[in-house]
């Protein structure tokens, strides 16, 4: 996903220039040589524990129709929603775990990968444009941020656990309203040895919350695949003026402020305010940790800041009402092979 900080490679079949290029790959060296220093800088990070609203579990996960019926189900979806928007709004993060049940992430993972290879195949043959698919991504190498298409019946699932089967879309609703703008919906892919990015905000601080973003762990994530690292309660303007300011202050922001890992299992979620200060990790693992991320923009704010990364035929197409509308006439089908 895009970052305020990003520099963005020339990529594909308008390439500019070489010279660009090795622009491009001087400017990258010295955010790789930031992320190493500012993870020594940093203090220890502890896993992101699941937030459990007490009492309101039911005791039978998110995608699980509930011994009450419908009914009682979305009422305990807006029970939980109400707290965990209060959670994001004090902290910026927090994570849900059973969005989507593990053999659906398993299916989708699939989907995710077999289309990835189709479209690079695809640009390999000069045929396709990466910028049609791929989007932006702060430090390229061996990271993949692709735009994903709504229609496909994987897709639809996807959508439908995350926003009608899971507190999520009852969170973006109470946090910015029905006319939330479906802003991203993408997969970011980080395969073996990709590098450690550089701290960064996804937009710029702003006085209203600029986008509610909710990443789903494709596979179990876990601490040598690099997972994102958050700093809870930096979406605020003290620590974005500290962090702006390179003569001191962000260093000692950086080395004084906790931070949490997303270590997610399979099909958890963590969501997290586009203000808040993260980062990606570095995958020292063999394995590629994807992770399907859809983000949503406040109404009321006309300008993020920076690109999403989203398909140019979804850009304006959805707010959260109308996508959860037409999710719920969506009749899934078998995704196993």
């Amino acid at each position: 996903m895009a970052s305020t900080l990003l520099f963005a490679e020339p990529t594909g079949v308008d390439r500019p220039s070489d010279a660009s290029s090795l622009l491009y790959a001087e400017h990258e060296k010295l955010l790789v040589s930031r992320g190493i220093f500012e993870a020594g800088l940093m203090p220890a990070g502890a896993p992101l524990d699941p937030y459990a609203v007490k009492g309101a579990s039911g005791g039978e996960g998110f995608g699980s129709k509930g011994k009450g019926g419908g009914g009682s189900k979305r009422a305990l979806l807006k029970i939980q929603a109400k707290v965990i928007a209060k959670v994001l709004k004090e902290r910026g993060i927090v994570r849900i775990d059973n969005v989507l049940n593990p053999s659906l992430a398993d299916a989708i993972r699939r989907e995710v990968y077999d289309l990835r290879k189709e479209s690079e195949d695809a640009i390999a043959e000069g045929t396709l444009n990466p910028k049609s698919v791929f989007a932006d991504v702060l430090l390229t190498h061996n990271r993949r941020d692709m735009t994903l298409p709504i229609g496909p019946p994987w897709t639809k699932e996807a959508l439908s656990r995350i926003l009608l089967e899971s507190p999520v879309g009852l969170t973006i609703e109470s946090l910015l309203g029905k006319k939330a703008l479906l802003r991203e919906w993408s997969c970011l892919m980080s395969d073996p040895q990709s590098q450690r990015q550089v701290v960064h905000p996804d937009t710029p601080w702003q006085p209203e919350p600029v986008l509610f973003t909710c990443f789903l762990a494709l596979q179990d994530v876990t601490i040598d695949m690099g997972p994102t690292v958050w700093l809870p309660e930096t979406h605020i303007q003290a620590a974005h003026a500290k962090f702006q300011d390179e003569s001191g202050p962000k260093d000692r922001l950086l080395g004084s402020t906790s931070n949490v890992l997303g270590i997610l299992p399979k099909g958890a979620c963590a969501i997290f305010d586009s203000r808040l200060l993260h980062c990606g990790g570095s995958n020292l693992s063999e394995q590629s940790r994807a992770l399907l991320y859809c983000s949503f923009q406040n109404p009321l704010v006309t300008n993020p800041g920076n690109p999403g990364s989203i398909r140019s035929d979804l850009i304006g197409k959805w707010t959260l009402q109308e996508l959860s509308e037409d999710l719920k006439t969506f009749k899934p089908v078998s995704l196993t092979r």
